[in-house]
């Protein structure tokens, strides 16, 4: 059985202090908010609203869910809870564009260790850490006669 690929209900687990199920009520895509006050140690809000018409699009790094901040930050997301906030910067609920099948995907990418499980949605042209698409041949240029 392979390593499944970590989504935020997953991910996100309280610390050894508290009981396993203690976050079970939290929704997944909260939970970040409780994670990051246990390691900072700090309250941390999250936000009220949605940013309308924002989105960002999930992407499978290093065998996480992960929906990255426009400041740079980034955070695990899951497909059962598709939103995301930032718990640096503040930046409101912004939606998460999953694949249409995320299992699908997953799956896809069984046969390679974790740390070599990376994924980008296809219609995320804009990714920083996504490989450069090989560029198409080009044309061969016709040279007209009696040049060359």
């Amino acid at each position: 059985m392979p390593i499944p690929v970590q989504r935020a209900e997953t991910f996100y687990l309280p610390p050894p202090h508290l009981p396993p199920d203690a976050w079970n009520l939290v929704a997944p895509a909260e939970r970040v908010f409780r994670w990051y006050e246990e390691r900072v140690q700090r309250r941390v809000t999250p936000p009220d609203g949605y940013l309308i018409g924002q989105r960002v699009w999930a992407r499978i790094n290093h065998n996480r869910w992960v929906a990255d901040c426009p400041c740079g930050s980034a955070q695990v997301v899951t497909p059962a809870d598709p939103r995301t906030a930032c718990t640096e910067c503040g930046l409101g609920w912004l939606a998460v564009v999953f694949p249409e099948d995320p299992a699908a995907v997953e799956q896809s990418l069984d046969h390679l260790l974790p740390d070599r499980r990376n994924w980008w949605h296809p219609d995320d042209t804009g990714a920083w850490d996504r490989p450069p698409q090989p560029e198409p041949p080009a044309e061969p240029v016709a040279v007209p006669e009696g040049r060359g």
